[in-house]
């Protein structure tokens, strides 16, 4: 068996973004694991997105066997990487070859920082993953709910962000430790990548809170809700997910979707209640 690997740069051709699709739902299909999206498959076809692709070739047949995918979400010099195998390739040493390629890729790239991504009951991921040094740092779920038109409450109004910068910063500041020049790259970030929209909420005339919609496909994400700590528990963070999903639905999206840490038990119940339920789980690995 003879395997060529080669790197490609986001954004990728109509043709390698097929054979990508072919390949994660083979993969899917025989471990009942969703690829596409932690393959960064709808985000690789981009401009706006900072990324690239290792892709390992069967020379024979021309086949794509394998593909390791790095994506810098924030143009911060972090990035998130995952690779899938597909199955009658696995243990040929394939995925040992994706990985040092990439590593290689992500040095000439300048990477200050890097997170192996592995789906919760992935077959060899987690161990295989471990042996290239990677440790477990976190898990996040994923949650998902339909889109659907919702009766939204009258005393909150949520408009597009309209230069509220400063109280932003500081309900980040609260929400996630954020520094005020990370709160700037956020903000930033939000509302000027296409397909992202950066929301404010406001209660009697004071910001209460702020969501990030970001439009996949036939999927809304929700990301960096966060509610200012003087409001919090007067369902100011249910609201933003009410508006979320009542958004998606006039955008013609079929799912509203969101990430959130397993051990954030009480965002958890927030988003439950919401009636978001738990879709798949993603482990997150750093270098030792």
């Amino acid at each position: 068996m003879n395997i060529s690997v080669i790197t490609v740069s986001f954004p990728l051709d109509g043709e390698t973004l097929n054979e990508l699709k072919i390949l994660c739902e083979e993969a899917t299909l025989h471990d009942y694991r969703v690829y596409e999206t932690i393959m960064n498959i709808p985000s690789a076809g981009s401009f706006d997105t900072k990324g690239f692709m290792v892709l390992a070739y069967e020379d024979d047949s021309d086949e794509l066997v394998g593909a390791a995918s790095a994506i810098d979400l924030m143009g911060l010099h972090t990035y998130e990487w995952s690779l899938v195998v597909t199955p009658l390739f696995r243990n040929k040493g394939v995925g040992t070859a994706l990985v040092n390629v990439l590593q290689a890729g992500l040095v000439d790239r300048g990477a200050e920082g890097q997170l192996a991504v592995v789906i919760d009951g992935s077959p060899y991921g987690h161990t295989f993953i471990e042996k290239f040094g990677f440790a477990y740092s976190f898990s996040e779920a994923t949650l998902e709910t339909k889109a659907e038109r919702v009766e939204l409450r009258s005393d909150i109004q949520i408009a597009p962000f309209a230069g509220e910068q400063a109280a932003l910063i500081a309900i980040y500041s609260e929400a996630f430790g954020d520094l005020p020049s990370e709160s700037e790259e956020l903000i930033a970030f939000n509302t000027s990548t296409n397909g992202r929209k950066l929301w404010v909420a406001h209660k009697d005339g004071q910001v209460v809170g702020t969501v990030t919609t970001a439009e996949e496909n036939e999927i809304q994400w929700v990301t960096a809700l966060a509610v200012h700590p003087q409001y919090q528990g007067q369902g100011i963070g249910t609201a933003l997910l009410s508006f979320s999903k009542d958004y998606a639905s006039k955008q013609n999206a079929k799912f509203v979707m969101l990430d959130v840490e397993i051990e954030n038990r009480k965002a958890l119940s927030v988003y439950e209640k919401a009636g978001f339920m738990k879709a798949q789980q993603l482990d997150y690995y750093v270098k030792n």
